[in-house]
């Protein structure tokens, strides 16, 4: 019988998880479809496959701190990491990485906040970083609040292990744009009551097309794109549109000066033309 995950991350493979995980991957193979570059890190979560629709030549998979005691307990499901590495001090130079997903990475990390900083350090001006994570303003939040309680109190555990507090989208809005990040588009998503068995998350199916009508911004996870913003940074167009836009403008032509030319360049007031004036007035 394999060890309890200590982590939290074998939450994900509950049903509550796979029902979470299914609309999350649906966003993160439309995001990364379209970004363009050479190296991108998923940060976390082996059970989601962030980067398979990505066709940067370099993907990794990384487990953060979680991923030590993950691995410890048990095999983790899904593909396998190709590295272990510290959410706050990514093996990594400065500006070597165009795409980071953060899947439910910041909310099991010891210092949330640093994490997402040292992702700003490694990521290339305007590279992009995708983040999802659990809501605070939801009907999962108020059961995690609700079962921290009843933890503190030992009367059971908590509806999603390994996750203290969720983060609030307004908190990561604003973590965001302390560090120059551009939020680009923010979804909101899994709109079910927070309960753990697959019969009770389908009785609730209809509230998903309802909360995304009525409660948009109540969703219990939350999917965020956010750009890398450099100040004074000038992107350089491709040579063929400059090209194209110097031989479409206007160029001044030279007039050949010839030895009847007067002063101005042209014909002057004693050119040929008018000394044939003069004759035929003669």
């Amino acid at each position: 019988m394999n060890a309890p995950d200590s982590s939290g991350l074998d939450w994900f493979d509950s049903a509550a998880g796979r029902y979470l995980l299914a609309w999350e991957q649906q966003r993160f193979d439309a995001a990364v479809a379209d970004v363009f570059g050479y190296h991108s890190l998923q940060l976390g979560l082996p059970q989601l496959d962030g980067l398979r629709c990505n066709r940067m030549p370099h993907r990794w998979l990384a487990l953060g701190q979680e991923g030590v005691a993950a691995l410890a307990a048990r095999p983790l499901s899904g593909t396998p990491p190709a590295l272990l590495a510290d959410p706050t001090a990514l093996p990594f130079s400065a500006q070597s990485l165009d795409l980071v997903l953060l899947p439910h990475t910041l909310e099991r990390s010891v210092d949330p906040h640093a994490a997402l900083r040292e992702v700003e350090r490694v990521l290339v001006p305007e590279g992009r970083v995708i983040i999802s994570g659990l809501h605070t303003l939801s009907l999962w939040g108020l059961r995690q609040m609700r079962s921290c309680w009843w933890e503190r109190m030992g009367w059971g555990g908590r509806f999603v292990p390994g996750v203290a507090e969720f983060i609030a989208y307004r908190r990561l809005r604003d973590w965001l744009r302390l560090l120059s990040f551009e939020v680009e588009s923010a979804q909101f998503g899994c709109y079910r009551p927070a309960v753990r068995g697959s019969q009770w998350l389908e009785r609730f199916a209809w509230m998903d097309a309802l909360g995304a009508r009525a409660w948009p911004v109540l969703g219990a996870v939350y999917f965020v794109v956010a750009v890398k913003r450099v100040h004074g940074l000038r992107l350089l167009e491709p040579t063929w549109r400059a090209a194209r836009q110097r031989a479409a403008a206007s160029m001044p032509v030279a007039r050949l000066r010839g030895a009847d030319a007067g002063p101005g360049g042209g014909e002057g007031a004693h050119g040929p033309h008018a000394a044939r004036l003069d004759k035929e007035k003669h």
